[in-house]
């Protein structure tokens, strides 16, 4: 066997050469450069391989443009292929709407009219259809592990990749994406390396006309579909716009098209005429201070009147304590947003009073405006007439980014999941709504004057499985022929029946108070379960049900309410008038031109000069929001005979985290008065805290802190703050450690955190936006959690 010989490199003879180096041995050297490179350029043209290809370079030069709309046919099918999951599920839609499918192709025609700018045009063709085949791959693969299309919130958490790899791929499949990407990279270095260059004469400047002509025609092209209705700049349901609409459009959409474009005629005078000269800043009431009642919303995770499906039938209603308030209160159709998914927006328009029709294309203010920037909203309009702002929910904090836009929005509290004792979950591991009674009526408690409080549920959340899971379910389902379907129809059906045992049992706690107080119960859009309009009596896709109980005799008045006026129609009935857009509502309802007009004021609210508040002032500079309203307060720590340690307190949830001396432990929560700590030594003048923490480590309240000395722990004077979420920052991140999880920790977290988990499908479709801030981190194990 021949050996391998090694040459010793020669250290000091290359820097001996450096340091002889001369400006003329430089221009040699790079002049033998370029005679290398032109000597194989030039063996690279006279090669079999460049003369067997010059035919086809002609015909694709002198035939580029036909080329370039057959490539782009070719690439939207596979994109489409690969995004259905389905060679006839893509075939159906290239036949049955060709020309959605031809528009989407002009798109990606559009983007290679850039070859005709460089030389090594089949080597920007090539680069061009890796990109938009990267992207279609990306989206398909996405949609094995979730049901929201890929979008332009996936790219806005690109920085986070590492965080969220673990959740959208296994380790096998981590490693084949790996092979991929570099064969992929190899395959296209060697393609440029011996791709053909253009030898005619180039163009640049008339190049430049054709990229810039054939953007502007997309543009005007997309402007004449959606006028024939062939695609729709609203998504009501973003995972059905890409099916009906087509990836390429709609994934542009939702990167370019966000937030409110600057409506024609905006201007300081035209917004002093919308204002009434600043006149809707108003903040006023015909009550007295003692009459205003407390005021609470309540939206109902995928509720509706289950009774409005034309062939459904049970064996009881499902809905009996609704129903009864249907009878007796004011109630009607709700109509939401969106359709099946967007839980967010329905909130959106719930606390703002604004349309998302003005927005982007599949937008969701709480992931883009309202993350970074304070809006006004139910809760300063309140605030303003001296209510306490409270906001609760039994998922993540951090899901929708939810803890951030209470933030802006101005609330005083918001309790999430983390400051929960969840002792009951539905089979699909969502929390049940009944543990938000208790914790509604401690953030009432919280304040002495009226409350308004924000409250949204979990519990109906999909999917909704085929096989059956209740045996003995106490609302039998028929009028479905197929099996999976009425299973899936009736697991549906009895988690509504729960939401609406929890409504009774709101009410009565409630009435138990003795307070004068409104309550609006709403669905924030109809469950993922092949709905269509000619199912329901309403015959329309958009309507949920939403009915006023209240205790003060107010009158009866039926009528059918948009999401975006219930807040201000709630305000009128109860002779409140505060906050911009309320005011707008209750004023120019029924005048012309008040959808434009409407337009302009969000614009100028969100996105413009402001000038509605230059006389009054902005009504929220900063946030002010607490995480919470209880503290975690430690009682005893007691070391056990197998030298573990148990530490004793009050209002612990599994998401409290415990930390000696700074540094993360692992812990085994057992009960809300319980944690055990496996494998903390703990030595006189230790310093323990607890942390409640949410996805992605985010500490959002902490308990004061307890020297352990001689057994015992004492509290340290001072060191309970109750800071801001703005004093915390929302993004202080705890140590990451690696601990044990059990099967309910994970149904919990994997269920709600992230919904983009490997092998979790999450039916709200866009609330799996992949952002980072969903990226479950629970770090406890969970011992005594009893399931539903």
């Amino acid at each position: 066997m021949k050996k391998i010989q090694l040459k010793k490199p020669d250290i000091k003879g290359f820097f001996q050469k450096a340091k002889n180096l001369k400006k003329d041995d430089i221009k040699q050297w790079w002049k033998a450069k370029r005679e290398r490179r032109q000597l194989i350029l030039e063996q690279r043209r006279n090669s079999k391989l460049a003369k067997m290809m010059q035919p086809v370079y002609r015909i694709m030069n002198r035939f580029s443009l036909v080329f370039h709309a057959l490539l782009a046919c070719i690439l939207n099918f596979a994109i489409e292929l690969i995004s259905r999951h389905s060679l006839i599920a893509a075939w159906e839609y290239m036949v049955q709407t060709p020309k959605v499918f031809l528009f989407n192709a002009y798109l990606i025609f559009a983007t290679f009219a850039i070859v005709y700018l460089v030389r090594r045009r089949m080597f920007a063709r090539i680069i061009i259809s890796v990109f938009w085949l990267v992207l279609g791959i990306s989206n398909g693969y996405l949609l094995l592990k979730r049901v929201t299309p890929f979008n332009a919130q996936d790219l806005k958490v690109l920085s986070d990749a590492t965080a969220l790899i673990s959740n959208y791929f296994a380790p096998g499949e981590l490693v084949l994406l790996i092979i991929g990407i570099v064969a992929v990279l190899l395959w296209v270095v060697s393609m440029w390396r011996r791709g053909g260059q253009y030898t005619g004469k180039m163009h640049r400047v008339l190049g430049i006309v054709g990229v810039v002509a054939a953007f502007a025609g997309y543009a005007v092209l997309t402007g004449i579909a959606v006028d024939q209705r062939v695609v729709s700049n609203y998504f009501g349901n973003i995972a059905f716009a890409y099916e009906d609409y087509g990836f390429p459009y709609c994934f542009t959409a939702s990167v370019f098209n966000t937030g409110i474009s600057e409506p024609a005629g905006y201007s300081e005078a035209t917004i002093d005429e919308i204002s009434n000269d600043g006149a809707l800043t108003k903040s006023e009431s015909g009550r007295s201070q003692e009459e205003l009642p407390n005021i609470m919303f309540v939206q109902l995770e995928s509720f509706f009147d289950p009774t409005e499906v034309e062939w459904l039938q049970f064996s009881e209603d499902p809905i009996p304590n609704l129903r009864a308030l249907f009878n007796e209160y004011s109630s009607g159709y709700f109509k939401v947003p969106s359709v099946g998914a967007g839980t967010a927006n329905t909130e959106f328009e719930v606390l703002t009073g604004m349309n998302l029709r003005f927005f982007g294309p599949g937008e969701y203010p709480y992931k883009t405006v309202l993350k970074d920037n304070v809006s006004e909203s139910a809760a300063t309009a309140l605030a303003s007439l001296g209510y306490g702002t409270e906001a609760l929910h039994n998922n993540g904090g951090n899901f929708y980014s939810r803890a951030k836009v209470f933030n802006h929005m101005g609330f005083d509290h918001f309790t999430s999941k983390e400051f929960m004792n969840i002792l009951q979950t539905t089979p699909k591991g969502w929390a049940t709504d009944d543990v938000l009674i208790p914790n509604i009526m401690e953030s009432m408690d919280t304040t002495e004057q009226q409350d308004f409080v924000f409250t949204v549920s979990v519990q109906g959340h999909g999917d909704y499985p085929e096989e059956k899971v209740f045996q003995n379910p106490a609302v039998v389902v028929s009028g479905v022929e197929d099996e999976g379907r009425r299973n899936a129809w009736e697991y549906y059906i009895n988690e509504v029946h729960e939401m609406d045992e929890f409504a009774g049992n709101l009410i009565k706690a409630v009435e138990s108070r003795n307070e004068p107080t409104v309550i609006v119960f709403y669905g924030d859009h109809l469950p993922t379960l092949d709905l269509q309009a000619k199912d329901l009596k309403s015959k329309y896709l958009y309507n949920t049900n939403y009915v006023i109980w209240d205790n003060m005799g107010l009158q009866k008045e039926d009528r059918n309410v948009p999401t975006y006026q219930i807040m201000a129609d709630v305000f009128d009935r109860l002779d409140i008038h505060s906050g911009t857009v309320f005011n707008y509502h209750q004023e120019r309802r029924q005048t012309q031109d008040y959808l434009s007009d409407l337009e302009l004021l969000q614009y100028d609210i969100l996105y413009g000069k402001q000038y509605v508040y230059k006389d009054s002032g902005e009504p929220i500079t900063e946030g002010h929001l607490v995480m919470g309203v209880k503290d975690v307060n430690l009682t005893e720590v007691v070391e056990q005979m197998n030298g573990t340690y148990s530490l004793y307190g009050e209002n612990l949830t599994k998401w409290s985290k415990v930390y000696v001396n700074g540094e993360k432990q692992n812990s085994t929560y057992l009960n809300n008065t319980r944690v055990e700590l496996p494998d903390t030594k703990l030595k006189d003048g230790d310093i323990i805290e607890v942390s409640q923490v949410g996805s992605s480590n985010t500490v959002f309240r902490t308990s004061a802190q307890y020297e352990y000395k001689k057994g015992k722990l004492t509290e340290v004077p001072g060191t309970l703050q109750n800071l801001t979420l703005d004093e915390i920052s929302g993004e202080k991140k705890v140590e990451k450690k690696t601990d044990t999880k059990t099967d309910d920790s994970q149904s919990t977290d994997a269920a709600t955190d992230a919904d983009t988990a490997a092998g979790t499908e999450n039916t709200e479709g866009t609330e799996n936006t992949g952002d980072a801030d969903m990226a479950a981190d629970d770090n406890t194990t969970d011992a005594a959690v009893p399931a539903n």
